[in-house]
């Protein structure tokens, strides 16, 4: 199928593919439910296939644009583009604060290039309190690691990060072919909401997520020999965490209890 979209060439470096197929279109909108006077934003808004839709509903709306064609398209759309506020950056370096204010909590949503999809969303999760929802287009295969739980084969540091800061609920699976050009993977559409308050108690999210990495980065060892650097086996059996046991096989609640110990000692 052709590269080309609406007379746009998707950019493989941008990891570009255009959704144009309506039904799940509508049924991405629906799930946002955008309502006027929100503080709604949207990563990576190419085309415009979900902007439109959402500026229906709405009189204003944020959207961060890499691509430089591309946001000069939506600055000139003939229909859409007063109501805009086109943000030529990286989503990746973005200081998303700079949209928030106290009363109105970011509503993000957009349909993510897979290629900076994880990276992305650990980026996100930094301003998770300034956040009331995100709705994401993701691989299906990352939705499935961001809702993974502990003893299953996709879980890993993503799904604990993910779910230290945000309820996961999957919403919708989205084919191949509601894209142009078509990726080779099948896709799926997230809802993150951002806890109010998280489900263990940490001392030092920098050493969750430093946990985490260690762990997982050698994940066929046991945390006995994956975490040695970091934690005697003795001191694993003193805070009740078997050292016998695999990455994929610690709990949100037992990275917690690493990562709190950790802090402790450094104190």
């Amino acid at each position: 199928m052709s590269k080309q979209h609406l007379g746009h060439t998707a950019r493989k470096r941008f990891g570009q593919n255009f959704l144009h197929d309506a039904y799940i279109i509508d049924q991405i909108v629906s799930a946002i439910n955008p309502q006027e006077g929100e503080n709604l934003v949207e990563i990576g808004p190419g085309l415009a296939a979900l902007t439109e839709p959402v500026c229906a509903q709405v009189s204003k709306l944020n959207v961060v644009e890499l691509d430089r064609d591309l946001a000069s398209r939506l600055k000139s759309h003939p229909f859409i583009a007063s109501k805009l506020n086109v943000i030529e950056a990286d989503a990746l370096k973005y200081d998303f604060s700079q949209l928030c204010d106290e009363q109105n909590p970011l509503r993000v949503f957009g349909n993510l290039p897979y290629n900076i999809s994880t990276p992305l969303m650990f980026h996100l999760f930094s301003f998770a309190n300034k956040v009331k929802d995100m709705h994401f287009m993701l691989q299906k295969e990352v939705v499935n690691r961001l809702a993974a739980k502990a003893g299953e084969k996709n879980y890993g540091r993503l799904s604990v990060m993910a779910q230290y800061h945000c309820q996961v609920v999957p919403v919708l699976h989205v084919p191949p072919g509601a894209f142009n050009p078509p990726p080779k993977v099948d896709s799926a559409v997230v809802r993150l909401l951002p806890h109010e308050q998280k489900p263990v108690e940490v001392k030092d999210e920098k050493m969750l997520n430093q946990a985490c990495a260690q762990a997982f980065n050698q994940r066929r060892k046991t945390i006995r020999n994956s975490l040695k650097k970091l934690i005697e086996e003795k001191q694993l059996e003193d805070l009740g965490i078997n050292p016998e046991l695999r990455a994929e096989n610690l709990s949100l609640a037992d990275y917690a209890t690493i990562a709190n110990f950790l802090s402790q000692q450094e104190s």
